[in-house]
């Protein structure tokens, strides 16, 4: 199997929140929610690089089309990674997410293997590292 992986996609409790918050405050582009024609369908979906959408949906939508219970969501199940070019960069996006109305859990801080990082947590949890590495090439 060629591993591929094309949507992202993330449990929210109030779909229009974190729109607001990708959108209006990270700047994610995006054609807003989509599919509220349908009583499980409302999702909101961005392009991030080209071959990978992020998609933000209803927890209990996720619930409804997985047959899963909607548990307790915990923010230390996984981080989303957001690689960038500098030490500026890292700064300026943890700016950027702080005055959008995320919670700093990590300030930017140069780390023990060489790089700089931070972490942030979305309206919903979701946990984010802002990282610069220097042994990686360019992010385009």
């Amino acid at each position: 199997m060629k591993p591929r992986v094309s949507v992202i996609t993330i449990g929210v409790d109030n779909l229009e929140k974190s729109l607001h918050f990708y959108r209006d405050g990270l700047g994610f582009p995006t054609d807003g929610i989509v599919g509220e024609e349908f009583e499980y369908g409302a999702v909101a979906f961005f392009d991030l690089q080209p071959g990978l959408k992020f998609a933000l949906w209803n927890r209990r939508s996720i619930g409804h089309e997985t047959k899963v219970q909607v548990g307790n969501p915990s923010p230390t199940e996984f981080t989303l990674g957001h690689n960038v070019n500098s030490k500026a960069e890292v700064d300026e996006v943890m700016a950027r997410a702080k005055n959008a109305g995320a919670y700093i859990t990590d300030p930017a801080h140069d780390t023990f293997w060489g790089g700089y990082s931070g972490h942030f947590q979305d309206p919903d949890g979701h946990l984010w590292e802002v990282v610069w590495n220097p042994e990686w090439e360019e992010v385009k």
